[in-house]
């Protein structure tokens, strides 16, 4: 869940509110935050990032669970309860959307770097394999896909976009499916788009081509 001004970490957003609220004297909104050079503390040190935030740079294109593909722009530093904290804007480019999370908690966040070639090839794998069939009821099923869809993990995609290809080779597929879909194989082309140096269209293409061609071979 994305919070006021694109902060995803909803206890920061919280932090942020509080600071902004105490900064409000005589009914005049003294919001405005003098550019802060280096990140501090409020003794004047300097915030110490966590080591998981050193793995990242700017420019890089990164994978955060429940959005995708992005791309860390720039890194900004709020002012928060006394405390100044760092932040990465990581852009969506299909979305338009700009999301910041603290760099301390990047790896807690879920957020990755791009999976290696070997992975890309464990996911096609996946997308070659026949899908299991399950008794379970589409409410369930629904919920398992959408939180393999939010892990953002590569192989938990493809099963995705697997096991629905395989459901609508059977039976004709509800709008929820499509939507589960099309997130799960757009998510899987951007990142094998990247990591392959291909477009996006081609990634896509080429996936659907495998899971067709493991269909008319289960057939």
């Amino acid at each position: 869940m994305i919070g006021h001004c694109g902060i995803a970490d909803p206890e920061i957003w919280m932090l942020v509110k509080m600071n902004f609220e105490h900064r409000r004297l005589d009914g005049v909104d003294q919001r405005q935050e003098t550019p802060i050079d280096f990140p501090v503390e409020s003794d004047g040190s300097l915030v110490q990032r966590a080591a998981s935030a050193l793995e990242f740079r700017m420019d890089e294109f990164v994978v955060y669970p429940g959005h995708g593909v992005g791309q860390i722009t720039a890194t900004d530093v709020q002012t928060v309860a006394g405390t100044s904290l760092e932040f990465f804007v990581i852009y969506f480019a299909k979305s338009k959307m700009k999301v910041r999370v603290p760099t301390q908690k990047a790896a807690s966040a879920g957020i990755r770097k791009l999976c290696s070639p070997a992975t890309i090839e464990l996911a096609r794998r996946t997308l070659g394999q026949s899908a299991p069939r399950s008794r379970t009821n589409w409410a369930k099923l629904t919920k398992e896909y959408e939180a393999k869809i939010k892990s953002g993990e590569i192989t938990a995609l493809a099963e995705v976009v697997r096991d629905l290809q395989r459901r609508n080779a059977t039976s004709e597929q509800s709008y929820s499916e499509r939507q589960l879909y099309a997130t799960a194989l757009d998510r899987l082309s951007a990142e094998v788009a990247l990591v392959e140096r291909v477009t996006e269209e081609a990634a896509s293409s080429g996936l659907e081509s495998l899971l067709k061609s493991r269909a008319g071979n289960v057939a």
